[in-house]
């Protein structure tokens, strides 16, 4: 384990050179023969009881008595502290770097799909089928009735087409696999008509026009950022046109002196010249997003219906499942996929087929879905169930001596999906004492239990949309925990 540089300015075991002159030689060689030897700090009773793997606890004991040592030789300290004390501190690190990696969080943020977060949570259902079927055998790929081998996805798309109306179905990992697999199976070689201002770049610096290279398709751009009309696309149309293709600004909204070219039009020109009309609806609504208050969101059956051949969309977004690409569409095209090289690199693993088939199974009642989906469920809290929940946190936090208020904030969606919306939210604005809102910011991210809020005006706020039912005890406990 390599502690960083700076790790020395962060430890209660030293004291820092603040306002006197600098070490001499004879202070520096005084302070390094007072550091412990590793032996004798890995027999300590702070280390000796720990529950870490003995070569995790060595590790971090190794790195702290090497950045002591840095430290020391940089002048940067003037004392350390005893052996518990840094033993302390080696324990802290071996926690930290043993537990490293995804944890659950509390997400105060009031951004419902949150990328950084793992997007959508799935429902008690869905993650219980993900389980079973990770700690057991399974059907996955084998026909029960038949007594013989079966398709892992033949269930999936049953459900997919019964709740959007499609031909046929597919599901790869991603929505970016998705375009990946629909463009390399339908449009290698030739070139794919898309509108200037729907060139959309995704998280993680993925562009439109790159995945388009990868998939040996040129493209062919019309129209301007703000407006493009299917003359623009009409007369883009030649012998190397492979498709047409529609893609959802995810992320971003273009208002103002603006046209867009309907799916409608755009699959009846498609049709009109042999041509396939593709469109990336982004995150794939199975329900209306109106009845939320949240407009300009695609809904995956009215692109269908609309005339588009091939439509795609995320899984962990507002559908509410796990991530996966969604394919539907016309089956004369769906089958190019399923025989291209791509389509068993892209598959979905037992995990993700098992969730989402019950997600999707919460779809045939719309009412059960908003009463399990907990992406539903989040959009659908009524303001004065939201005001009753920022109370009761802010009670338990009043009852701890922390000063607080319950006050009226915005929630969002997040991960592209809805761009520009918000939902009227409350929150627990918290008062964050010595140090300011980051340094309270940094005690929570860093907590046994890891909570998120944002910072407004000094005021750390915990938007409690976002926060589970079953967590506003545990956020409490994190705060109190964190001002101690």
């Amino acid at each position: 384990m390599t502690s960083g540089p700076g790790l020395c300015l962060n430890m209660d075991i030293i004291s820092h050179v603040t306002g006197k002159e600098t070490s001499t030689v004879n202070d520096t060689e005084k302070l390094l023969r007072r550091i412990p030897n590793v032996d004798k700090l890995m027999h300590s009773p702070v280390l000796a009881v720990s529950e870490l793997p003995r070569t995790v606890v060595l590790d971090a004991v190794r790195g702290v008595l090497e950045t002591l040592r840095r430290c020391i030789l940089a002048g940067e300290i003037a004392d350390i502290g005893d052996d518990e004390a840094i033993c302390r501190a080696a324990l802290e690190e071996a926690r930290a770097s043993y537990f490293a990696g995804v944890r659950p969080v509390i997400n105060g943020t009031g951004v419902i799909l949150h990328s950084n977060l793992g997007r959508a949570c799935l429902s008690e259902n869905a993650a219980g089928a993900a389980v079973r079927a990770a700690g057991s055998f399974s059907s996955l790929e084998y026909d029960l009735e038949a007594g013989e081998r079966g398709s892992r996805t033949a269930a999936l798309e049953t459900w997919l087409k019964k709740l959007t109306g499609a031909e046929a179905a597919l599901v790869v990992n991603n929505n970016a696999a998705a375009v990946l697999l629909i463009l390399s199976a339908v449009a290698a070689g030739g070139e794919v008509v898309v509108s200037r201002g729907e060139l959309v770049e995704i998280g993680g610096s993925f562009r439109v026009p790159e995945i388009m290279e990868q998939c040996d398709c040129r493209l062919r751009e019309v129209g301007t950022t703000n407006k493009t009309r299917l003359s623009d696309y009409e007369a883009a149309v030649n012998e190397n046109t492979r498709t047409l293709m529609k893609v959802h600004t995810s992320n971003f909204r273009v208002v103002g002196f603006t046209e867009a070219v309907s799916i409608e039009s755009l699959a009846a020109l498609g049709r009109s010249r042999g041509l396939p009309v593709i469109e990336d609806i982004g995150s794939g609504a199975l329900v209306r997003m109106e009845k939320y208050g949240l407009t300009g969101e695609p809904f995956a059956a009215d692109s269908l219906a609309a005339g588009a051949d091939i439509v795609s969309f995320s899984g962990d977004k507002l559908l509410g499942g796990p991530q996966a690409g969604i394919i539907l569409g016309k089956t004369k095209y769906l089958k190019l996929m399923k025989k291209h090289p791509l389509y068993r690199a892209l598959r979905v693993d037992k995990m993700t087929v098992a969730a989402l088939e019950e997600t999707l199974r919460a779809y045939s009642d719309p009412d059960r879905a908003e009463l399990e989906l907990p992406v539903l469920i989040m959009l659908s809290a009524a303001p004065e169930v939201l005001r009753e929940k920022a109370e009761r946190l802010y009670k338990l936090l009043a009852d701890n001596g922390i000063e607080a208020e319950v006050t009226q904030v915005f929630s969002t969606t997040g991960s592209g999906s809805v761009p520009g919306s918000e939902l009227p939210s409350y929150a627990v604005s918290v008062t964050p004492g010595d140090g300011g809102a980051a340094a309270l910011d940094r005690r929570l991210r860093l907590g046994e239990t890891p909570v998120l809020g944002r910072i407004v005006k000094e005021r750390y706020l915990l938007d409690v949309r976002t926060i589970f039912e079953k967590d506003i005890g545990k956020t409490a406990a994190a705060v109190s925990e964190a001002f101690k």
